[in-house]
């Protein structure tokens, strides 16, 4: 990196930004013109890496989220430049962390789906594969968490406030995308995703939704003012939120054209593209692979058809090639969540495309007919079915690939979940267990301890390589290493006390047990669970003198769906038993309870190595795989969890003996279905029965919550749509006490419990998302690694 150029650069972005001194530019302004300048030595290798994969065959990933989190320390540690970029920022009087927490992440997802794209996009970069991101610019992102009287309430995630120096408008390549009410321009803007060493830069692909016609001079002539933008807001609604609310149908038709406009601009720009150096489309499969992450861009099957179609191929062959092109990843067990879309909005919205999926479905009904089945039996299978677009099984029938995230998911859909389908055409399922990039999960966010992997390994080849953390395992029962991975454990705890403090106001006891839960906030997440294991530990407190218990810290992030009320209300619960907790001096702060405000990726950097005790207890079989586990792993904290999703393997690779399993099994649960009494149950439960009726009986002077009792009677009642305690709240309490138990006992000899922390991080190599993206270009996309000397090879 040339500093004096940098520097110079500094200069002239703060004057044409901001038409001031680069010294009298407050932090957010320094951050925006140290990004620009940044920019400019990344713009010219990724021209360079991008010409490298032309005419090979190339990777696309469609995705509606795409939850990158802060882009400028990824960048630099990836780039190679931080320890120049720190120096030079000194030198100019320049603190690089308030420089790193000026930036604000990118609202573009919600959770696990979108980490795991971000991850992936990483190590498709780091390992050389030409794998772009396809997805959309939202403006306002999900949503800016507040919690107000314990309450979440929703703002606009306002990102974008100080512009984006990551990303380049790209006018020149917008598309028009046409529903039957409404056409809109899909404008790109183009991010580059760095790999680590910096030779690859890959780009993720964000589409804006603008009007055609942004003003209506002649409506505003005649003093209709709001229907003179009304063309502008329209078009600009498409773009303005991740999962905007859909308990109404004018939200349900947003949300159909969100997904419809990303899919059709991406598809649309790959086929420009190809046409730019080819004549008919016999080639289209041989040189792009497209990955479906879930069934949100399953419009992608019938759309790609229908361009095609546009283009003069044949419906049969346009099928054909789609199958060959796409690929679909499924996240989802239940049942109940498989997308479905009402036949009635695609006609109103998408009726080109709708009678295209008519198509596909009478395809696939003269195709099983051949196969001998009978109508009943077909109708299992049939696409449209009851008024309803099955997106699942499109995403099934027109893709060549299916494929779980977790070998236990994986089995489970094999088995059970969709074994009709894969008795039909078994050559397409298979697994790619998810994985994690370790540049941000443990080089970015736990410097001290990478530095220790470093040391103890002799050498760095871990960043690109995690399965070397596995020649760890021979120092496990060095007392002087545990004692320093100790040390680097309690730093970090240090540091995130500092950090809530600073951002939630809460006292939080370094000492104590940090035991968090930060995923998203969903009932079979069992979150409830959790809250009532701390109101179990409370009551104990208060009513039993000689209780011994270690002082425990309890960190909760999540955001609940807006729309999502039993979530919303777990929430405030867990924030009323926070403020009993907290503010009771009688249990000698032995309990603190923190739900940290706006959960997202940069908190979670913080959250992830100073974790003592991971949370992962989803009810078992509804998990489908989990990527936190494996961030909480890759920092040494064991896993406190139920046999659900990546938590086998986890044990696979960490051994039983290191982490702290309980509760049903899946096969448990199959078999307990029929005659399962939550009622029953507590009644044989006392010290249960009461905390459960804390929801409803006042004994914590709650409020009075309508949305309490809802919780509580779902738990003893039901709902319509489900059985009571669906999740096996009640039935796994006794087994989670008794394994939060066996975690207080161990921690009193902190040398082992760190002990298990070691040994988790350094049989944490298998969860690299470098090895699932291996897997993913291997067996699925059939791409090449592509280097800088494999072209001078080539060349020569």
């Amino acid at each position: 990196m040339n500093k004096e150029l940098m520097t110079m650069r500094m200069k002239g972005y703060a004057l044409t930004t901001y038409g001031r001194d680069l010294k009298n530019l407050n932090t957010k302004e320094k951050y925006t013109v140290f990004s620009k300048a940044l920019m400019e030595d990344i713009l010219l290798k990724w021209q360079t890496s991008e010409e490298k994969f032309e005419g090979k065959k190339k990777a696309y990933y469609l995705s509606a989220e795409f939850l990158m989190g802060r882009a400028l320390s990824n960048n630099l540690i990836n780039l190679g430049y931080m320890s120049e970029v720190k120096e030079m920022l000194s030198s100019m009087g320049m603190d690089y962390n308030a420089l790193e927490e000026a930036e604000s992440d990118a609202g573009l997802g919600n959770g696990g789906l979108g980490r795991l794209a971000a991850c992936f996009l990483d190590s498709g970069a780091s390992l050389n594969y030409s794998l772009t991101g396809y997805g959309i610019r939202y403006n306002y992102g999900i949503f800016e968490q507040k919690f107000v009287e314990g309450y979440q309430v929703e703002e606009g995630d306002k990102w974008l406030d100080h512009g984006d120096s990551w990303s380049i408008r790209r006018q020149d390549k917008k598309v028009v995308v046409e529903f039957k009410d409404q056409s809109v321009y899909a404008v790109p803007y183009d991010t580059p995703v760095v790999g680590f060493s910096g030779e690859t830069i890959n780009t993720l692909r964000l589409w804006q939704s603008e009007a055609i016609t942004e003003f209506n001079f002649t409506a505003f002539n005649n003093q209709m003012y709001d229907k003179a933008v009304k063309e502008k807001n329209d078009a600009e609604n498409i773009s303005k939120v991740l999962y905007p609310n859909d308990s109404m149908e004018s939200g349900k038709i947003l949300r159909l054209k969100q997904q419809y406009f990303f899919v059709s601009a991406s598809l649309q720009d790959l086929i420009r593209k190809y046409k730019e150096s080819h004549k008919d489309f016999s080639d289209f499969s041989r040189l792009h692979a497209v990955q479906l992450n879930d069934t949100h861009p399953a419009v992608a099957i019938p759309e790609l058809i229908r361009l095609l179609g546009k283009e003069g191929v044949s419906f049969k062959n346009a099928f054909d090639i789609a199958v060959d092109t796409f690929a679909y990843t499924n996240h989802t067990i239940l049942k109940e969540a498989l997308e479905q879309w009402s036949v009635k909005l695609y006609k109103k919205i998408l009726p080109e495309v709708y009678a295209i999926i008519v198509k596909i479905d009478n395809m696939l009904t003269r195709e099983l007919e051949n196969k001998g089945l009978t109508a009943k039996e077909i109708s299992e299978f049939e696409i449209i079915s009851e008024g309803n677009i099955k997106m699942a099984w499109l995403s099934i029938y027109g893709t060549h690939s299916v494929n779980g995230v977790a070998q236990l998911h994986t089995n489970i859909l094999k088995e059970t979940e969709l074994s009709g389908w894969y008795n039909l055409f078994p050559e397409r399922f298979n697994n790619k267990t998810n994985g994690i990039t370790q540049r941000r999960w443990l080089l970015e966010s736990n410097p001290e301890l990478s530095a220790f992997i470093t040391e103890l390994l002799g050498h760095d080849g871990w960043i690109t390589e995690l399965s070397e953390l596995d020649k760890l395992k021979k120092f496990a029962e060095d007392d002087t290493v545990i004692e320093r991975f100790m040390r680097i454990k309690k730093a970090k705890k240090m540091e995130l006390k500092e950090y809530i403090m600073a951002r939630e106001g809460i006292e939080i006891d370094e000492n104590s047990i940090f035991d968090i839960q930060i995923k998203r906030l969903h009932e079979y997440k069992r979150q409830l669970l959790n809250a009532f294991h701390i109101l179990y530990l409370y009551n104990r407190l208060k009513t039993e003198k000689d209780f011994d218990m270690e002082p425990r810290t309890f960190i909760f992030g999540a955001k609940a769906a807006p729309g999502y009320a039993r979530a919303k209300a777990i929430i405030k619960f867990i924030n009323e038993i926070a403020e009993v907790v907290n503010n009771d001096a009688d249990i000698n702060g032995k309990i603190k309870v923190v739900f940290v405000e706006n959960y997202g990726v940069s908190y979670a950097q913080k959250l992830f190595p100073a974790a003592d005790i991971s949370e992962q207890i989803s009810t078992a079989g509804k998990e489908a795989s989990g990527t936190g586990n494996m961030k909480f792993m890759l920092n040494g904290a064991p896993t406190i969890g139920t046999f659900d999703g990546a938590n086998v393997e986890i044990v696979e690779e960490a051994g039983l003996s290191n982490n702290y399993i309980f509760g049903l099994t899946v096969e448990e649960i199959e078999a307990l279905k029929a005659t399962y009494d939550p009622k029953s149950e507590l009644e044989k439960n006392p010290m249960l029965k009461s905390i459960v009726n804390t929801l409803i009986d006042g004994t914590l002077d709650l409020a009075p919550e309508e949305n309490f009792k809802e919780l509580h009677d779902s738990l003893i009642k039901g709902a319509s749509w489900h059985d009571p305690d669906n999740y096996f709240i009640i039935r796994d309490f006794d087994a989670y006490v008794q394994a939060q138990e066996r975690v207080n006992e161990d921690f009193k000899n902190q040398l082992e419990f760190y002990r298990k922390g070691f040994i988790n991080m350094a049989s944490a190599g298998k969860f690299s998302s470098d090895r699932t993206i291996v897997e993913y270009a291997n067996e699925i996309w059939n791409i090449p690694s592509i280097t800088e000397e494999d072209e001078e090879s080539m060349a020569v």
